[in-house]
C-alpha cells in the first residue's frame, strides 16, 4: 500500500487498547496511530511512552471535534459504551472499528450495520481470533477435507482464575455487558458460525462458580448448525484442568489441538509483529487421525499455521482504500450475538432454543 497513511484515532487504553488495538495498528502499512482518548493519567502516559508521536486527549467529543484531521475510529473502550460511541463516530462522518461485541444485543448491531450503510461507511468489528492459529490450520484442514464430513466440533477457551479480579467485565449490572458468556463467548461462537453456517437451536449452561463473583464465569453451548453440525462450546475461568483448544470429529479422521494461540501473550509482553510472527513450537501441534488418542501417540502431528492478528488491521487498511472486503461485519457480529442472546435465555429458562 502507498500514499498517505490512515490516521486512526483510538478510544480506550485498557487492556484491549493498549495491548491488541495501538500495537497492531501502529504495525499495519497504510495506518498510524494518530491519537488516543483515555482520561486516565497513567494511561496516557503509557501511551506517550510507548507511541511518542501520538496525540492525547481525555474525551471522545474532543476527537470527533477534530473528524476532518482523521480516517478511523477504533473504539476499544468498555463494552457498554460501544454503541454510543460508534454511533457517534459514523454520525461524525468516520469510518469505525469496534472490539467485540459490538453490541449488547443483535438489534443494536443491526440498527449500527443500518446506519453505516446510510451513510456509506466502513464498520468493522474487531473479531481477532478469526486469525489464531489454530483456527486458521482447522479452517484449513476443512477446505481440504482432510477429516470428512464433520459431525462434531468442540471448542474451549478456559482459564483457571479461581479469584475475581472484578472490574466491568465480571461486574453483576447487566448495562456493562460483562460475564464470559459475551466476554469469550463472543470468540468462540463467531469462530464457529465463520467454520459451520447458521444455527438454527441453542442450548446453554451458564453458572457463577467463584467466590464474589458476580456474573457467569463457567459456560456451556451446544449449538444445532443447519448443516447439521454439532458444535460444544465452553468457555470458563474456574478450569483446574485445561482441555483440548479444538477437537473436531469427522467421518474420516479427527484433529485435536492443546493451547492458546500465542499472539496475546507476546503482545502482553511487549513483543511486536515480525518475522516468525505467532508461529509455535513443533510440540504444540496438533494432531489427526481416527481410532486412538492423540495423548497416547494416536494421529500425526499437523503443522500449525502461523497466526496472523496484524492480517485483520491490514484488511481494514485495504478496504478503507477500496481494495479489498470488510474482514467482519456488522451483520456477521449481529448473528453471534443472536446465539449469545439466545445461549442466555435457555441458560434462564432452561430450554432448548429455536432459531
Amino acid at each position: 500500500m502507498t500514499g498517505t497513511p490512515l490516521r486512526v484515532g483510538l478510544i480506550g487504553y485498557g487492556l484491549a487498547g493498549s495491548v491488541f488495538h495501538a500495537p497492531l495498528i501502529a504495525a499495519t502499512e497504510g495506518l498510524t496511530l494518530d491519537t488516543v482518548v483515555t482520561s486516565y493519567p497513567a494511561r496516557q502516559a503509557q501511551a506517550h511512552d510507548e507511541f511518542p508521536d501520538v496525540r492525547l486527549t481525555g474525551t471522545p467529543d474532543e476527537l470527533f471535534d477534530r473528524a476532518d484531521e482523521l480516517d478511523l475510529i477504533v473504539i476499544a473502550s468498555p463494552n457498554k459504551t460501544h454503541v454510543p460511541l460508534a454511533t457517534a463516530a459514523l454520525d461524525a462522518g468516520l469510518p469505525v472499528v469496534v472490539d467485540k461485541p459490538v453490541a449488547g444485543t443483535a438489534a443494536e448491531a443491526r440498527e449500527l450495520a443500518a446506519l453505516a450503510e446510510e451513510r456509506g461507511l466502513l464498520l468493522s468489528v474487531f473479531q481477532n481470533r478469526r486469525w489464531d492459529n489454530d483456527f486458521l490450520t482447522l479452517r484449513s484442514l476443512l477446505e481440504k477435507g482432510e477429516l470428512g464430513d464433520v459431525r462434531r466440533f468442540e471448542s474451549r477457551f478456559e482459564r483457571w482464575r479461581p479469584q475475581p479480579k472484578g472490574g466491568w467485565r465480571e461486574s453483576g449490572d447487566p448495562a456493562e455487558i460483562g460475564g464470559l458468556l459475551y466476554d469469550l463467548g463472543s470468540h468462540v461462537v463467531d469462530q464457529t458460525l465463520v467454520l459451520f453456517g447458521p444455527v438454527t437451536e441453542v442450548y446453554a449452561e451458564t453458572d457463577i462458580r467463584r467466590p464474589g463473583a458476580q456474573t457467569d464465569d463457567d459456560t456451556f453451548l451446544a449449538l444445532t448448525h443447519a448443516g447439521g453440525v454439532r458444535s460444544h462450546l465452553y468457555v470458563s475461568a474456574t478450569t483446574a484442568q485445561l482441555g483440548p483448544r479444538f477437537r473436531v470429529l469427522g467421518s474420516q479422521a479427527g484433529y485435536v489441538k492443546y493451547g492458546l494461540d500465542p499472539q496475546e501473550a507476546a503482545l502482553r509482553e511487549g513483543l511486536r509483529p515480525g518475522p516468525k510472527w505467532g508461529a509455535e513450537p513443533e510440540a504444540l501441534w496438533g494432531r489427526i487421525g481416527s481410532g486412538e488418542s492423540p495423548l497416547t501417540g494416536g494421529g500425526r502431528p499437523v503443522p500449525t499455521l502461523p497466526g496472523d492478528y496484524p492480517a485483520y488491521y491490514a484488511a481494514v487498511a485495504a478496504a478503507l482504500t477500496g481494495d479489498g472486503p470488510n474482514p467482519v461485519t456488522a451483520l456477521e457480529a449481529a448473528a453471534a450475538l443472536d446465539v449469545l442472546e439466545a445461549a442466555r435465555r435457555s441458560a434462564r429458562d432452561k430450554v432448548t432454543v429455536t432459531l
